[in-house]
């Protein structure tokens, strides 16, 4: 898959909001997760995990930033617009998005990754059969591991849920 310099970029931005679980005190917000989402080359919205804070299971940053671009745009068609998210997408974020229209995915850190830290994402999609949703940007996987391995390190088993 090609993908260019803007959107390293924009990965880039999502892990910046994704390190945002790491400036949470006590309880994290949520977990070490971010999004971005941008339309021709336009920032729309962003997110971050709030699954803890708000006791809202479908709060992941995807969601979050969903919610916010559909109140920007005041629409709830996203077509045309790109989503860059820290991790793979669970299989919620990743419909959710395909409900939105959203044109393309993209992710840094893999569903692997965010299991090696206690997330079950891995687990829901061995429910669903494999097929092409997503693109990786490996060059950014390291920095999104890298906050997630941080995030899991300050928080541990109170971070999950």
């Amino acid at each position: 898959m090609n993908y260019t310099d803007q959107d390293i970029k924009a990965m880039r931005e999502a892990i910046r909001l994704s390190a945002t679980s790491l400036a949470d005190n006590g309880t994290p917000a949520g977990g070490p997760f971010g999004t971005v989402i941008y339309k021709n080359g336009e920032f729309i919205a962003g997110g971050y995990n709030h699954v803890l804070a708000n006791h809202d299971p479908s709060a992941h940053g995807e969601v979050q930033a969903i919610r916010e671009a559909c109140r920007r745009l005041k629409t709830w068609d996203l077509s045309g617009c790109i989503l860059y998210t820290s991790c793979e997408p669970c299989p919620m974020c990743l419909m959710t998005s395909k409900w939105a229209n959203i044109e393309k995915i993209y992710f840094a850190a893999n569903r692997k990754d965010a299991a090696a830290i206690g997330f079950k994402d891995d687990d829901l999609y061995e429910l669903l059969k494999p097929g092409v949703y997503a693109f990786a940007i490996p060059e950014c996987r390291d920095e999104a591991v890298d906050v997630m391995q941080k995030w899991f390190e300050k928080f541990g088993e109170d971070g999950k849920y």
